[in-house]
């Protein structure tokens, strides 16, 4: 038998996870298996998110709210799109540019 390939999660999807816990009130459990995911696993990620919240505070950072987080996800995702569509506009404009010349 194979061995099963290993997930890998960005960090962005690790913190929204771990929001989902602390700021539902929802046990690991649940979410864990909503998600699909080990509760082992998400609960070091809860555990991580807690304890850079306390460190933000600690130095005086107030941590994001849920909507200032949905709205990074946000305006991540709409500038990584306008990041491909500017390259493929580069792309396309070379060869017209060199034939002017």
């Amino acid at each position: 038998m194979p061995a099963r390939k290993r997930r890998s999660y960005t960090a962005e999807y690790k913190v929204e996870a771990a929001h989902r816990v602390i700021d539902s009130g929802r046990t690991i459990a649940e979410v864990a298996r909503e998600l699909g995911i080990d509760p082992g696993m998400l609960s070091v990620w809860v555990k991580d998110e807690r304890r850079r919240i306390d460190a933000a505070e600690v130095h005086g950072d107030k941590p994001l709210e849920a909507a200032e987080r949905a709205e990074l996800q946000r305006l991540r995702r709409q500038v990584n799109e306008l990041e491909k569509d500017n390259a493929f506009l580069v792309k396309a404009c070379v060869p017209r540019a060199l034939e002017v010349a």
